[in-house]
């Protein structure tokens, strides 16, 4: 071989070598500024959770009122949430208690002064002022206040009771305004205390969607209750919606973690009605789920049955006051290892949407550290389809990193 033909040999390896490095280095760039494949959502659908306004922007202004949900849908909730009561004249509004001393500021208003009065809801004896005793056009002389007394307080009395259809209407307007669909997700309240009274409230919900447009399953509302009867009736009488099974109960035993309950929140009021001593909690059973599962799409069960707390028990044998703030709550809590709960009601066919999230520090289990951001994602990561949430924005904010977790 003639010096030529070595020296082209030569030249002609070199550059091949380069371009094959420069390839490989392509290869390894690639491969790390390629987006991972996202892992599957453990939802129930395999879509992102839903975001749900209890009460509307209830840990901003007064609750249940169209300001609340116009806020909600304003931070980006998917889902507004409401109680129906009925008024004197059959008109359903949105308060979550028939007692209207909670949550208006009726007590201020002295041509009312008489109608106070004591009586029994869902077996609980009350005293107040309560919405059946007033017509729609006396309640709309009322001003909504706060539930709350370490949230704002200063739009007390400055909003007023909505009726269910202005509700609808503004979920409307608004889905047409934001171009995203904003769905409704009403519960008849007390239903058999407010059949007792004849005020049924089935009847007049099943009517008011109709007109809207909106009995089918593809409907943007999702309705619930407490009581297995009221949708079961419901059904029985033609809704199509999405319908929800709510599971409730009283409080935890700090010691073991474990559900109390006790009335109003026991058990369903029509179970108290004929005598059956059942609580809730058979209802989160594989047996119970697969009842639920007949004649429901989905369960809201209080969140507690998912992922309970326990506190730290002292020598005297008492819960000790972590924080000592003089007080016993969440905050002097750890959370315990989550149940089955979720894939349990998954395997039955049903969504599960847990209420209620707060974010005020005496709501959040220490584990969480103050950022009520740590309990939203401890719940999405165990696939829950959806969560009632006072705070949208700290809901939304969760969920965002949480689907970035996710790979998304």
């Amino acid at each position: 071989m003639t010096p030529s033909v070595r020296d082209h040999s030569i030249r002609s390896r070199r550059p091949a070598s380069r371009l094959a490095l420069l390839a490989l280095a392509a290869l390894g760039l690639a491969a790390c500024t390629t987006p991972r494949t996202p892992t599957a959502l453990p939802t129930l659908d395999g879509k992102p959770p839903l975001v749900v306004a209890h009460r509307g922007a209830s840990g901003q202004l007064p609750e249940e009122t169209l300001e609340a949900y116009a806020r909600a849908i304003e931070l980006g909730a998917d889902v507004i949430e409401m109680d129906l009561l009925s008024t004197q004249d059959g008109v359903l509004v949105t308060r979550h208690d028939p007692n209207l001393m909670i949550s208006t500021d009726v007590a201020r208003h002295p041509e009312f002064a008489s109608r106070k009065k004591t009586m029994q809801v869902d077996g609980e004896t009350q005293t107040g002022w309560f919405v059946q005793d007033f017509t729609l056009a006396e309640l709309k002389t009322l001003g909504a206040i706060s539930t709350d007394a370490e949230r704002p307080q200063q739009f007390n009395g400055r909003f007023k009771v909505p009726t269910f259809q202005e509700v609808i209407d503004l979920a409307k307007a608004k889905s047409r305004e934001t171009g995203r669909t904003i769905a409704i997700y009403p519960e008849t309240k007390n239903p058999t205390w407010f059949r007792d009274l004849g005020l049924p409230l089935e009847d007049k919900l099943i009517a008011i969607l109709e007109a809207a447009g909106w009995n089918s399953r593809t409907a943007p509302v999702y309705v619930q209750s407490f009581e297995p009867g009221s949708l079961k009736t419901m059904k029985a009488k033609g809704l199509k919606t999405k319908l929800i099974q709510l599971i409730d109960g009283d409080g935890i035993d700090m010691r073991t973690g474990a559900m109390t309950y006790a009335v109003p929140v026991d058990r369903p009021y029509e179970w108290t009605q004929t005598g059956d001593r059942r609580n809730f909690d058979v209802m989160v059973t594989p047996a119970g789920l697969a009842e639920i599962a007949t004649y429901a799409d989905g369960i809201g069960p209080w969140k507690r049955y998912i992922v309970s707390v326990k506190g730290t028990i002292g020598a005297d044998g008492k819960p000790v006051d972590i924080n000592a703030d003089g007080k016993i709550n969440d905050a002097d809590a750890t959370s315990t290892v989550p149940t089955t709960l979720v894939a349990d009601a998954h395997r039955a066919g049903l969504f599960v949407h847990p209420f209620t999230f707060r974010n005020e520090s005496r709501r959040l289990a220490r584990d969480y550290q103050g950022d009520p951001k740590n309990e939203y994602l401890a719940f999405y990561r165990l696939g829950v389809d959806g969560v009632f949430t006072d705070f949208t924005d700290t809901a939304l904010a969760a969920r965002a990193a949480w689907l970035k977790e996710t790979g998304r």
